[in-house]
């Protein structure tokens, strides 16, 4: 049996890896290198969308790396053309600009909105961001993630952010009347890495109407919750808004980094030759992975499945832990889940991955379930079958 270190001497010690090397998988499940099987609940952290080896993925992206890896965006690149094309069709937007991160996609965001208001003579721009937010570890994502543990070591921050709370319209008005300087409310709907918190439908539609009375930007984080995983191609469409300006990543090359800036008419020409780029964004393999995955979601009906899935996940986790005073709550959407326990509980991740399945928890206290949306209803069911068990131990019954 192969030994695994938790830390190579090689690497930067920037991560509190588990002592755990994966060697393939096959849909929803992995093998180590020394043959054990997990069930993966966390998709690479909500990247997988078609789990691992699909059997559609996988020629596509052969037939790509044997034409075209990477040419630069000195030239045209037909898959980003077509990839735009699906996403603006899919979103009702009207332009994109690729990247290879969910970070960049957010920078890019963040640049949109501090040119928009230099365009309109306003010299110091200030967005709206969130408490609990993440949008990313870069100096300018992290000055807007609303997290202060990360934050820690990094200062000074980039000014500009105006601070909220979540759901609360009162709040946003209270702290922005006035302000001539706001040129954006900038969110995730769904929260990922602050602990899988969801935004209210009805406040995000006050929040497009105060967008749409004041002239801002309202800018919307899919990253995470994005590309199907709510069951709609984009979280915040359950409340059937627009937003002008919406960064998507992970999900969206099913494994392959890329990332988008989707923007509508108040955003989409903003930039300008020179004002932005990119050496990788938008390669030719990573927008083919791009099209093929929303092609497979669609051929397979995976958004309905995330539904459907995701509901009756939710609907067991609950029943089991029903009345259990150890776990606070249980929300999210589709086949995005948060458990909030009533006390830390990061020490699960090794322990449901001893009982064969791969999790992931955030805000120090949320279980976070994200797998691949190929999931069905019996694998739900060994997730709830393998999770249960485990928390129930770890909180004494």
């Amino acid at each position: 049996m192969a030994s695994i270190e938790a830390a190579s001497p090689h690497t930067m010690n920037t991560y509190g890896r588990l002592p755990i090397a994966l060697s393939h998988g096959q849909g929803v499940r992995l093998w180590d290198v020394n043959g054990r099987e997990y069930l993966d609940a966390l998709a690479g952290i909500a990247v997988n969308t078609l789990g691992h080896n699909h059997p559609k993925l996988v020629p596509a992206l052969q037939d790509q790396v044997a034409k075209l890896i990477h040419t630069s965006n000195y030239y045209h690149v037909p898959n980003q053309e077509k990839l735009a094309a699906k996403l603006v069709e899919l979103s009702g937007m009207s332009n994109v600009f690729f990247c290879s991160t969910g970070l960049e996609a957010n920078e890019a965001a963040l640049k949109l909105a501090r040119k928009y208001g230099h365009d309109k003579g306003i010299e110091r721009p200030e967005i709206v961001v969130y408490e609990k937010a993440f949008h990313g570890r870069s100096i300018a994502t992290l000055s807007a993630t609303g997290n202060e543990k990360v934050q820690k070591g990094f200062g000074p921050l980039v000014e500009g952010f105006i601070r909220v709370p979540l759901n609360d319209i009162g709040a946003l008005k209270a702290k922005t009347e006035g302000n001539r300087n706001v040129v954006a409310v900038f969110f995730e709907t769904i929260q990922g890495e602050g602990g899988v918190n969801p935004m209210r439908a009805e406040y995000l539609r006050q929040v497009r109407q105060l967008c749409d009375e004041r002239g801002w930007l309202l800018m919307i984080d899919e990253v995470q919750c994005g590309m199907g995983r709510t069951g709609k191609w984009f979280a915040h469409q359950w409340a059937g808004i627009v937003p002008d300006v919406m960064p998507l990543a992970k999900g969206l090359g099913s494994g392959v980094p890329i990332g988008a800036v989707v923007a509508g008419p108040r955003a989409a020409g903003i930039f300008q030759p020179g004002n932005h780029g990119t050496t990788f964004g938008g390669n030719p393999l990573a927008t083919r992975a791009g099209v093929e995955t929303i092609r497979i979601v669609e051929e397979d009906g995976l958004l309905e499945n995330a539904e459907r899935v995701g509901g009756r996940l939710m609907a067991a986790l609950r029943r089991e832990f029903e009345g259990h005073a150890g776990v606070t709550e249980i929300r999210g959407q589709g086949l995005m889940i948060g458990i909030e326990l009533a006390k830390p509980c990061g020490v699960l991740t090794q322990k449901a991955a001893d009982n064969g399945l791969l999790i992931s928890v955030t805000a120090d206290n949320v279980i976070r379930l994200v797998p691949a949306l190929i999931l069905t209803e019996a694998e739900a069911d060994e997730i709830v079958a393998r999770l249960v068990p485990v928390v129930k131990d770890f909180l004494g019954g």
